[in-house]
């Protein structure tokens, strides 16, 4: 199953439109969002996701109440961590990173934003991923990721200078 992978998006809709590009362009099948949506409007540009979306809450998403409304059109909405599962993937969602977090020995693959960093890592037999910031407002740098968990192969995507 390949799956879109986001984080901290923080209402750059322009940034999200490119992503969102790039997850159609690439086919894949569910979109991650590792939380800081920001505000209900980012739903603009995640409602032309040919794909649903799986999120939690980050720390600067106030707003939680529209965001589930939004999320209802999209796909779901979480409080973190949260657990998915499909067939034999076993993902744990959350905004905050590992160490902060109680983590499923179950889980094969865990995502996380917060720290607007991207990171891919295999340690103890599971994936972890964090796709960096997809608004690009702390670092300079929007990303997101792309991943196939049958074979566990994880791509960071830089998203495009040029916006507009």
């Amino acid at each position: 199953m390949q799956v879109g992978i986001m984080a901290d998006s923080h209402d750059n809709l322009p940034r999200i439109h490119q992503a969102v590009e790039f997850f159609n362009e690439q086919g894949v099948a569910l979109v991650f969002h590792a939380g800081d949506f920001i505000a209900p409007f980012v739903g603009r540009e995640l409602r032309h996701l040919t794909c649903p979306v799986v999120g939690v809450f980050g720390n600067n998403d106030g707003e939680r109440t529209g965001l589930r409304s939004m999320m209802r059109e999209l796909g779901e909405i979480h409080d973190p961590p949260y657990f998915w599962r499909h067939n034999e993937f076993r993902v744990l969602l959350s905004h905050v990173p590992p160490g902060e977090v109680v983590l499923e020995e179950s889980a094969d693959v865990v995502i996380w934003g917060h720290t607007h960093e991207p990171v891919v890592r295999r340690e103890v037999g599971r994936l972890l991923v964090n796709p960096g910031e997809c608004g690009g407002w702390l670092t300079g740098r929007a990303t997101v990721a792309w991943a196939d968990l049958a074979s566990r192969e994880v791509r960071i995507q830089q998203l495009s200078d040029s916006v507009g």
